[in-house]
């Protein structure tokens, strides 16, 4: 078997879904009118991909119950997919439920030229707190950046800080980790205490203010590579500014008790 194509993971942290076709169709029209396609396929659990004749009533569907099912443009060789599902408030930040939205696009040029364009669209039609872009590649590794629940710190790779658990974070606004592009919306923004001109002026001229008041906010040029020193740099300069990040401050002095 063929090793997956590399490609761009989005993924966008909303307030619970609530039966609301309505915002389901939103994110869907969101995607596929900042890419210019339709996505009128789906995955098969077998991997095939599978035409939809009736999309909008299986996405209403769907949506009753908490879920946005897999959805695809069709194209093999660049293949963009869609897809979300609510998660239970005892496995949120703050006991809140909410929607999780994952994407991928080609790790393509006109993939890295659109990821900021597509999770601004994603972001602000699902009423995001915050979501981010990373390559697919470095997924694994920054996973063991994150705390088990009540186990001790791991050993990060590359001096990377030990995060909380999701669920062990105390509000969803607050991004639980970083990526390549981020979104944080107008509420993310006041409690990280961003932008601020004497300490964000590495940031500021990659980061630009969105229709709803949030920001997108791009580390590096490139699709963050941990391989690359001045991009590791960049990832640790920006954990190191914003401390809240992850349940950083909150639990700085351990994890909390049984």
């Amino acid at each position: 078997m063929n090793p997956p194509n590399p490609s761009l993971h989005l993924l966008v942290h909303a307030p619970e879904l609530d039966g609301d076709s309505r915002r389901v169709r939103a994110i869907v029209y969101a995607l596929e009118h900042s890419l210019e396609l339709h996505l009128d396929w789906t995955l098969s659990e077998a991997g095939g991909i599978q035409p939809l004749s009736q999309r909008n009533a299986w996405l209403d569907n769907a949506a009753e119950e908490g879920e946005l099912p897999a959805l695809c443009n069709g194209d093999e060789n660049h293949l963009v997919t869609l897809s979300g599902w609510e998660r239970a408030g005892h496995l949120c930040p703050g006991s809140e439920p909410m929607f999780e939205i994952h994407a991928e696009l080609p790790l393509d040029a006109r993939g890295i030229a659109m990821a900021a364009r597509v999770l601004e669209a994603l972001s602000e039609s699902s009423r995001a707190w915050w979501g981010r872009v990373l390559p697919t590649s470095s997924l694994v590794e920054l996973s063991r950046q994150v705390r088990h629940r009540w186990q001790d710190a791991p050993e990060p790779p590359r001096g990377l800080p030990v995060l909380e658990p999701l669920e062990m974070t105390p509000t969803p606004v607050v991004p639980h980790h970083l990526g390549w592009v981020n979104y944080w919306s107008a509420a993310t923004v006041q409690r990280l205490g961003f932008p601020d001109k004497s300490r964000d002026a590495e940031l500021l001229p990659r980061s630009r203010y969105t229709a709803l008041g949030g920001w997108l906010v791009k580390l590096t040029d490139a699709p963050l590579d941990l391989d690359d020193p001045t991009h590791l740099d960049a990832l640790l300069r920006a954990y190191a500014r914003f401390p809240k990040i992850g349940g950083r401050d909150a639990f700085a002095a351990g994890p909390p008790s049984r």
